[in-house]
């Protein structure tokens, strides 16, 4: 990792701030990736400042398009219905994630500069904040993949090989997202549970020319059960802000602005139809 790089993109001269981790259960997935494609598109034309983005989401699987192949997919998806989840498929890649009142999730958007900000930069960048965050613990929060993880990829944060969190990016005109999950309380093992039986069902022990993950609940936890502390969204919210604070020295927060909300609406259109498509 070249840290000073990763810093570079942290230390912005100001940090624009969206808060919506209480927005409650009527904030849908699909609107999260409309705000990200919109801010990617303003900031790439450099009509905004960077953006640090938060919100939390209430009993959603967040599926990726190959998940859409599982061979079963109608009774893997009644699983999840059974559970009392919504779902909704990304327009970014990767496998099903499950977020719920416990999960906080973080974008950091930035412009894509001339030279081109490269993919392992942005990752480096959210792994050294959620490191800043958490920095009085004595634990080392690995990045590396929870190969039996729901989702694995390269850039799982861990403890002791247990993935709590999750990074993933999206890149559109000239902005990019990057984006993380944290498991802040509640059961990591308890949701792999979940995204466990989806592939079982979603299979049944049948062929696919699609590789899914074999899960181990075990492999999973949240950052409470991690660091043995109660935390809450609202702990995590502060000693986030607070670390972009210590990068940036000037933070603001704001809504969506003029014509934000034209595109917004734009880009949600696309999602919905989107989703609609896939999921027939």
């Amino acid at each position: 990792m070249d840290k000073e790089k990763a810093y570079a993109l942290l230390r912005q001269d100001r940090w624009r701030v969206i808060d919506q981790s209480s927005l409650g259960p009527m904030f849908g997935a699909l609107q999260s990736f409309a705000m990200d494609d919109t801010l990617c598109t303003v900031i790439g034309a450099g009509q905004s400042d960077p953006t640090a983005r938060s919100w939390v989401h209430h009993q959603t699987v967040v599926l990726g398009i190959q998940d859409t192949k599982l061979p079963f997919l109608s009774d893997a998806l009644e699983v999840l219905e059974e559970e009392g989840y919504r779902y909704i498929v990304r327009n970014s890649g990767g496998l099903a994630v499950v977020l719920d009142e416990g999960v906080l999730n973080l974008s950091l958007v930035f412009p894509d500069s001339e030279k081109g900000i490269d993919i392992n930069r942005g990752y480096d960048a959210m792994w050294l904040l959620v490191k800043d965050m958490f920095k009085e613990f004595e634990v080392e929060i690995e990045a590396k993949e929870i190969t039996q993880s729901y989702c694995p990829g390269s850039y799982d944060l861990s403890i002791n090989d247990q993935k709590f969190a999750g990074i993933s990016q999206r890149r559109i005109r000239n902005g990019v997202a990057v984006q993380v999950y944290l498991c802040v309380s509640g059961s990591g093992s308890e949701r792999a549970k979940l995204i466990q039986r989806f592939y079982e069902t979603g299979l049944k022990d049948g062929t696919s020319k699609f590789t899914f993950p074999t899960i181990d609940p075990e492999v999973m936890a949240s950052l409470s059960e991690l660091l043995g502390v109660e935390l809450s969204i609202q702990d995590v919210m502060l000693r986030f802000l607070q670390s972009l604070k210590g990068f940036s020295g000037e933070f603001y927060s704001s809504a969506l602005q003029g014509e934000e909300y034209g595109m917004y609406e734009m880009y949600y259109q696309r999602v919905l139809d989107r989703n609609e498509k896939v999921l027939g």
